[in-house]
């Protein structure tokens, strides 16, 4: 894929740029590395778990051992030296056997597109025609198919049926049961969990956005993404974190403990804050109703739960108040929380 000034995803922490991986050892070391030292690799593998936790990272990392280690059976990691040559192309987006798919950068709109055309998955199809440039495997990284659509979807499965010799799909997935059925069949699942917060905290130290945020914003970033840096790099400096952490460091909500949280999100400019506090809430809400579900000692909260969430979710599309909201909703749930059913 060509670089693009417009791009948001060509930074310098893109995941093709990236040479360290925290906490996946297992299934780097006894999936991947295994399979390809054993001589029996499949041809298709889908990386699934949740959004930010470094399945991208993994893909890009066993796409650059494939293409630049020619001798595997020594190797105990898929670690590959930045300054190889096959290294740096891929870090460039220029090596001519890796072929990412993904949703293309609309320059007229500038922002990417919502879906992976099917002219970009039949690229793979193209992409696999020709022999290897350097003469060793091919790999193609989906990222993400859950992007892909009907058509995308289709055009994708032709060629993962029939693949052709020493070729490898890596399919990044969020939601992987939203794909479909055949391409599932055809790759091996390989799941992937959120890090821990120690593993969460050294990927945040390592990247540029976060060079100057202090310790303790980062851990407060790191708890509330639950594992997933992708996730705590987007809640670093978030007022609507900071709003939630209010809440999370003291769920008893008195009126007035309601108010002052929902001024976070006091004027024009709080969309986005205020999508990452509904996020975290209903998140919690979720989380909360679950564990009382499971204890058999559930309070109120079963039967606000989708009123809650629904109001949160409505407010930008009605136009509302994102303030009074917030409110609102902090009160409705401040009173299912003290009442036992």
């Amino acid at each position: 894929m060509a670089e693009d000034a417009g791009d948001a995803r060509e930074t310098p922490w893109h995941p093709r740029r990236r040479f360290d991986l925290y906490g996946h050892a297992a299934a780097e070391e006894r999936r991947l590395l295994h399979g390809l030292q054993s001589g029996r690799l499949h041809h298709a593998w889908l990386l699934s778990g949740p959004r930010g936790i470094g399945k991208a990272t993994l893909a890009y990392r066993f796409a650059r051992f494939l293409l630049a280690a020619p001798e595997t059976r020594a190797h105990k990691t898929l670690h590959v030296d930045p300054a190889t040559g096959a290294a740096r192309r891929i870090a460039a987006g220029a090596h001519p056997d890796l072929l990412v798919v993904e949703r293309a950068f609309d320059q007229k709109n500038k922002r990417l597109k919502r879906e992976i055309a099917v002219d970009d998955a039949r690229a793979v199809s193209n992409f696999f025609a020709h022999t290897a440039g350097e003469g060793g495997w091919r790999v193609a990284i989906v990222d993400s198919a859950d992007d892909l659509n009907g058509e995308s979807a289709n055009a994708l499965l032709k060629i993962i049926e029939e693949p052709p010799p020493r070729s490898v799909f890596l399919l990044v997935s969020h939601r992987p049961g939203a794909l479909l059925r055949t391409i599932r069949s055809r790759c091996i699942r390989l799941d992937l969990k959120p890090l821990s917060l120690d593993d969460t905290l050294r990927v945040l130290r390592e990247l540029p956005p976060t060079a100057k945020t202090g310790d303790d914003a980062l851990r407060q970033a790191a708890e509330l993404s639950q594992g997933s840096p992708g996730r705590a790099l987007d809640l670093v400096g978030s007022k609507g974190a900071a709003a939630f952490a209010k809440f999370a460091a003291k769920p008893q909500l008195s009126q007035a403990r309601s108010i002052d949280i929902g001024a976070h999100f006091a004027g024009r400019d709080t969309a986005e804050d205020y999508q990452v506090f509904s996020e975290l809430l209903i998140g919690w809400i979720a989380e909360k109703a679950r564990d009382e579900g499971l204890a058999g000692s559930r309070t109120a909260l079963a039967k606000v739960h989708d009123e809650i969430i629904y109001s949160l979710r409505q407010t930008d599309e009605l136009n509302l108040d994102r303030r009074q909201t917030a409110v609102d909703a902090l009160l409705v749930l401040g009173e299912a929380l003290g009442k036992p059913t």
